[in-house]
């Protein structure tokens, strides 16, 4: 049984001093500092307005609107992948109401109302 234990690892001062030398490195190569601040343009409230009148001037309430528009008018092409999915949402086949090959309408008979009756009053042949 002694045999199967494993040998417990020995840590040094120098080791462990290494492997704290490269978690800092790791760090500081992640670290990003952050130094461009701006208004954020989609909260609303009465901040960014003194006594009716804007603050900023149109520059500021062109970025507000480019904000809050879609992202299909915002950008020329899809900015993700997720965004491709319904980026051309037009459809593919003309919709065309009147054209039965494609459009299938469920249509009442006599015998699909008499069923239909039926089985809303409990019959229960519907699989057989």
């Amino acid at each position: 049984m002694a045999a199967r234990q494993r040998e417990k690892w020995v840590t040094d001062e120098v080791h462990q001093n290494q492997i704290l030398r490269e978690l800092y490195l790791k760090e500081l190569r992640t670290q990003k500092l952050y130094t461009q601040y701006h208004v954020n343009p989609l909260r609303k409230g009465e901040g960014w307005r003194v006594g009716g009148r804007a603050r900023w001037g149109a520059r500021f309430l062109n970025l507000i609107h480019h904000a809050a528009q879609e992202p299909k008018m915002k950008y020329p092409e899809t900015q993700t992948e997720s965004q491709e999915i319904g980026w051309d949402s037009e459809p593919l086949v003309n919709p065309e109401r009147h054209d039965h090959r494609l459009n299938h309408f469920r249509v009442y008979k006599d015998i699909t109302l008499y069923k239909a009756k039926m089985w809303s009053l409990g019959e229960d042949d519907r699989h057989k």
